[in-house]
């Protein structure tokens, strides 16, 4: 608990799941967590609980981040409580899955609203607010490579926030802050485990060449190299961290 000491760090959904793995792993580097939620204050304040009680520093911070004037307030808060905010990580995000041609308006919007124009909240909020020097993560999937049925209008969203990226990574050019996205392949979290057979999760399972799911603390050590002195180096990257799946 060197390098990151005095440094905060907003995970955007991150009261369970990989966010909540990631908001523990920095925490555990030094960082200062700023652990923010959609609606389960209940689990994010667990969670702040138990990164307190291993020695390190928490706070919990609701919005909703399809909400620009919510995103705001998220980083007001932040600086208003820890001074500034030298790293994002945006994991918030939803999965609901359809063919292209039997995806519902609602399915479509709720996608758009929370995976692209959430992150572009926060990236514009991020631009304008972090210390030099800081590092933000984006959350895209391996399924923009993989190109499965019925996750066309997910990977849609995950596709813009690529491009993203790599656009933002330039635009701050100057500042010594890095932009770069972690790309999951199948994780054991709930938002994968959920509704599917134990046949299908152990197909899933075998598909990469290490034969086995990811983990939410597999997903978060990607994300704590592109946050720590050592992902200095790397900026507009997509790292795909799926055990080789595509």
């Amino acid at each position: 608990m060197t390098t990151n000491t005095n440094k905060v760090a907003i995970v955007t959904g991150a009261s369970r799941g990989i966010g909540a793995a990631i908001a523990q792993r920095l925490a555990k580097d030094g960082f200062t967590v700023v652990v923010n939620y959609a609606s389960n204050a209940g689990e994010a304040e667990q969670l702040a609980g138990k990164i307190e009680a291993a020695g390190g520093k928490a706070l919990t911070a609701q919005a909703d981040v399809s909400d620009a004037a919510a995103v705001a307030r998220l980083f007001d808060k932040t600086e208003a409580a820890f001074g500034g905010i030298d790293v994002l990580v945006n994991n918030a995000g939803i999965m609901r899955l359809a063919t292209i041609a039997d995806g519902d308006d609602a399915l479509i919007d709720s996608q758009i609203a929370t995976n692209l124009k959430g992150s572009i909240y926060t990236l514009r909020e991020a631009a304008r607010r972090l210390r030099d020097g800081g590092r933000i993560v984006n959350f895209s999937t391996s399924v923009v490579g993989l190109k499965l049925e019925t996750y066309g209008v997910y990977v849609a969203t995950k596709a813009a926030v690529e491009g993203l990226t790599g656009i933002l990574a330039k635009e701050l050019r100057g500042r010594n802050i890095t932009v770069n996205a972690v790309a999951p392949g199948p994780t054991a979290t709930a938002l994968f485990l959920d509704g599917k057979s134990p046949e299908l999760i152990e197909h899933t399972s075998k598909m990469n060449p290490l034969e086995r799911l990811g983990t939410p603390e597999d997903i978060a050590a990607a994300v704590a190299f592109l946050a720590g002195p050592d992902g200095a180096w790397i900026n507009g990257q997509v790292l795909r961290a799926n055990g080789g799946i595509v």
